[in-house]
């Protein structure tokens, strides 16, 4: 009799056993279909691309289910950290010069999704009217971070103010490719998020349109505007490991539906529209 018991013990061991088992090999097809994320922390610098995700890409995502939080930057620097640290499901704040730049520096593996409507950069002035009032000595602030100091350059260089050097690189020059400065410029590089606030001081300043939106300056009041190329075009970022799962791709079909581009149309006139809403 004592027999009996063990070989119970035995087979109602082997069931649980097999229960089990058979559970794990089912697991992976029932966990794929309901482990899918749906809750999204989405990161932009404040102001029109926090903006664009609020009215627009918030209300597509929700219709399918997600949960959105949207957490606003003052700088260039954190949002990619915070996406590579996993803070961030996604951000958008950035062109795709800036992005290469900035993961090869930081040892980072991020990859651009979508391109978004972008605000250009724009040079403003509390002190002139238009930019023929120019005068030797002028002081003029520009972005400090390379690629965008380069796109004002650029078009210091359109403008006649600065003369550079023949053949330069439109994407990576500098101060350094200065090769006349008739007017005597004088060229105040500043962080991006203080730009606005500079031009109480400047004769002119140039502005990322992010920043100069955010601050209550309008594109309409630019005495100048870059033509932005799809180069300086902002995008969506992940982590590459992200890149292909089912989440990146509804963020990529809201920023490419008939609905959000309503919404550009609506509250973001001026901005330069991506390929896919032209």
């Amino acid at each position: 009799m004592s027999n009996r018991p063990n070989a119970f013990s035995a087979r109602l061991r082997r069931t649980i056993l097999g229960t089990i088992a058979a559970a794990l090999v089912a697991a992976p097809l029932f966990s794929s279909a309901n482990t899918e994320k749906k809750e999204l922390v989405f990161g932009a610098t404040a102001g029109p691309y926090s903006d664009q995700i609020k009215l627009g890409i918030k209300p597509i995502l929700e219709k399918k289910g997600y949960k959105v939080k949207i957490v606003e930057f003052n700088d260039y620097v954190q949002p990619n950290l915070a996406l590579a640290q996993g803070a961030l499901d996604a951000n958008a704040f950035q062109h795709v010069i800036y992005l290469d730049k900035f993961q090869k520096e930081h040892k980072l593996n991020l990859s651009e999704v979508v391109k978004v409507p972008t605000a250009p950069i724009a040079i403003y002035s509390k002190k002139h009217r238009s930019l023929n009032d120019v005068k030797e000595g002028a002081v003029v602030a520009l972005p400090n971070d390379p690629t965008n100091q380069a796109r004002a350059l650029v078009l210091l260089d359109k403008f006649g103010w600065i003369k550079l050097k023949a053949g330069f690189d439109p994407i990576r020059v500098s101060e350094k490719d200065l090769e006349a400065n008739p007017k005597k410029i004088k060229l105040l590089p500043l962080e991006a998020a203080q730009l606005p606030r500079s031009l109480d001081d400047t004769d002119y300043s140039f502005v990322n349109g992010n920043f100069a939106i955010a601050s209550g300056l309008k594109l309409t009041e630019a005495l100048g505007l870059e033509d932005t190329t799809a180069q300086y075009q902002n995008l969506v970022a992940v982590r590459t490991e992200d890149k292909d799962k089912q989440f990146v791709k509804d963020i990529a079909d809201a920023y490419r539906s008939q609905e959000f581009r309503e919404v550009v149309d609506k509250h973001f006139k001026g901005f330069v529209k991506p390929s896919y809403q032209r």
